[in-house]
């Protein structure tokens, strides 16, 4: 018996990275996951390990920066599934190590289209399903304390989606829906790649940290949103859980 047996999950971004670990974790709770990801070929590898993990999922292939494929997407996953119980926002797309002078409109828009924007169209198109008993987790970024240089329109974004998430968690709170969000310091593959870009970084942030090494994506991240999926959570709302092994000491 898992803590989210039978409850649907729906998870963006989850073809890879901090995505794939949350959906491995919630799946292996029980949950049913609608793997959602603009690349079909890690979704279905996303769907492959869930199902070898002994759990269910299906994929749908979904640009996250369209109102309309969002609203389809939600519509997909409830003619598969019935409903959906839990939704993770977590896809973003961001054009990074640019300063802020130089980035131009659609460079900036895509953080906003991809996060925020995405988030709330998820958000809006599951409402139905969610009202009762459903969960929201949004992603957040460490960036946003720090302000990374470089970072600006993903700094940006993220803190949008702080602000949507404790919108809809006072608007939703008696809807029977809780909103929180997550903060993690995991190396997915663009972090990886944009770490290799900046010789030292990685050891520079470890050494900051109270706990130096980067998040598991399914262990440390994924079990976070298992918890605030889950029953134990029923009255944590408006929040945001860091898992960063005590980044935000020195933001």
């Amino acid at each position: 018996m898992g803590v989210l047996d039978g409850k649907v999950a729906l998870v963006t971004g989850a073809g890879q990275g901090v995505g794939r670990g949350i959906a491995l974790a919630l799946a292996k709770e029980g949950a049913p996951v609608a793997v959602v990801d603009r690349n079909e070929a890690t979704a279905a590898e996303t769907v492959r390990l869930v199902e070898a993990a002994g759990g269910s999922a299906s994929y749908v292939v979904c640009d996250v920066s369209s109102s309309a494929e969002a609203a389809a997407c939600v519509d997909s996953v409830v003619a598969t599934h019935g409903t959906v119980d839990i939704l993770v926002n977590n896809a973003v797309d961001a054009r990074v190590g640019i300063p802020l002078e130089e980035l131009d409109d659609e460079e900036f828009l895509i953080s906003f289209a991809t996060g925020p924007f995405a988030s709330f169209w998820f958000m809006r198109a599951c409402f139905p399903h969610l009202e009762g008993d459903g969960r929201v987790i949004n992603l957040r970024s460490g960036t946003e304390n720090q302000a990374m240089a470089g970072y600006g329109a993903y700094v940006a974004a993220k803190a949008a989606v702080g602000g949507l998430t404790r919108a809809a968690a006072r608007e939703w709170g008696r809807k029977g829906i809780t909103v929180n969000a997550l903060v993690p310091f995991a190396l997915s593959p663009s972090a990886e790649a944009d770490l290799a870009r900046q010789p030292g970084r990685l050891e520079s942030v470890y050494r900051q940290l109270s706990i130096p090494r980067s998040a598991d994506v399914e262990a440390d991240v994924g079990r976070a949103a298992v918890f605030l999926a889950g029953p134990d959570a029923a009255f944590v709302t408006g929040c945001t859980l860091t898992v960063d092994g005590g980044g935000s000491f020195f933001a």
